[in-house]
């Protein structure tokens, strides 16, 4: 067996080159590591576990194939991280909710505070962890691009929407891939090495939109792909990867985060095309 990872650089690097053969359990106990990693270090591992709905003894035998004596072991390098780290998503919940002092109020505007409070320390967490050269980098290739493609089902379709939206405003040419009538592979074979498609997709991943990322990757086509971890499907094939973790909600999870980078990504991009960096105007569809 080789040497466990010494530095929680060297173990993230690890565990996404083991991804893709580990078994499904793992392969899930390696995406709540990587997603909440100053979490891991302030939990036990049965609390860590009864999170992720998998037995502690799962994270244990996780720890071991790594190379570790335990679970302990490996979460010293989580900890060793946490004393020059940022503050985690809960740690910023928990401050916002005494600076608003609305936590656990069981009322129509209790929920909404709750929504509110989750979605400033989700945007929080993304302005934190955002890369600035990824962005510039997706922001040029979405210039550069005769023709962005978009791809995004299920809950992920807003945030395309939105983007083809505003992107065609400011005179890009944009093909949305839409599931409606089952075309949505084969009109993604029309892409070129000159064009770019962004893929959004959190989990559980949407089929077809893994597939077309999969099918467009190999033809050596730019993506761009906006998911909820390193270890998203979409990763492999992506030349820029947002990922912006999802934190569960009692009903539903937001796009508030990943709406404001989609945001920020055509802004970025408007600038470029009015050559104004400084005050980009995007125009704006106005009457009834």
């Amino acid at each position: 067996m080789n040497a466990s990872p010494k530095d929680y650089e060297e173990l993230i690097r690890v565990i996404h080159d083991r991804h893709d053969q580990m078994s499904k359990t793992y392969q899930r106990i390696a995406v709540y590591l990587t997603q909440n990693p100053n979490e891991v270090a302030v939990h036990s591992v049965n609390a860590i576990a009864e999170r992720c709905g998998i037995h502690a003894s799962s994270f244990v035998r996780f720890a071991q194939s790594l190379g570790y004596k335990g679970f302990k072991e490996l979460q010293t390098l989580f900890q060793k991280r946490l004393a020059t780290a940022a503050p985690g998503f809960e740690a910023r919940v928990k401050a916002l909710e005494t600076e608003l002092k609305g936590a656990g109020d069981p009322t129509e505007i209790g929920f909404l505070r709750d929504l509110v409070v989750r979605d400033i320390a989700s945007l929080q967490q993304l302005l934190n962890e955002v890369d600035p050269a990824d962005l510039a980098l997706a922001a040029d290739l979405l210039d550069r691009a005769e023709i962005i493609y978009l791809i995004g089902q299920l809950r992920s379709s807003p945030v395309v929407e939105l983007l083809r939206y505003v992107l065609t405003m400011v005179g890009k040419r944009c093909v949305l891939l839409d599931p409606g009538g089952g075309l949505a592979t084969h009109m993604s074979r029309t892409i070129r090495k000159k064009d770019v498609l962004l893929a959004v997709s959190f989990r559980f991943y949407a089929n077809e939109v893994v597939s077309v990322v999969e099918e467009v990757g190999q033809k050596g086509v730019d993506i761009i792909a906006i998911s909820d971890s390193t270890l998203s499907p979409l990763a492999r094939w992506a030349r820029v990867l947002f990922p912006v973790p999802e934190h569960d909600y009692t009903f539903s999870r937001s796009l508030a985060a990943p709406m404001c980078l989609a945001q920020a990504l055509v802004v970025a991009v408007a600038a470029r095309v009015q050559q104004n960096a400084e005050d980009p105007r995007i125009p704006t569809v106005t009457g009834t």
